[in-house]
C-alpha cells in the first residue's frame, strides 16, 4: 500500500515533516527563533496543526523502522 520506490509516500511525508520539525527545533536552539511561530502566529490554530503532523510523523517513523528491522530479521 502507497509503495513507489524502497519509501511509501506516508514515509516520504513523514520524513519531510520530521525535516521540518528538527530546522524548527535548531533554530530554536541556536537562536531563539521559532519559525512555526513566526510563519503561522503564537498558538494559533495552524501552527498547533503544523506541530501535531511533526509529532504524528515521529510516530509514523518509529513504526517504520521497527516494520524495517521486523522484516530484515525474518530474512
Amino acid at each position: 500500500m502507497f509503495e513507489c520506490g524502497c519509501i511509501s509516500v506516508l514515509g516520504t511525508i513523514a520524513y519531510i515533516l520530521l525535516l521540518i520539525g528538527g530546522l524548527n527545533w535548531g533554530l530554536v536552539g541556536a537562536f531563539d527563533f521559532n519559525l512555526v511561530s513566526f510563519l503561522f502566529g503564537e498558538g494559533t490554530l495552524i501552527a498547533r496543526i503544523v506541530y501535531l503532523l511533526v509529532g504524528l510523523s515521529a510516530v509514523v517513523s518509529i513504526f517504520m523502522v521497527i516494520g524495517h528491522y521486523i522484516k530484515k530479521s525474518k530474512m
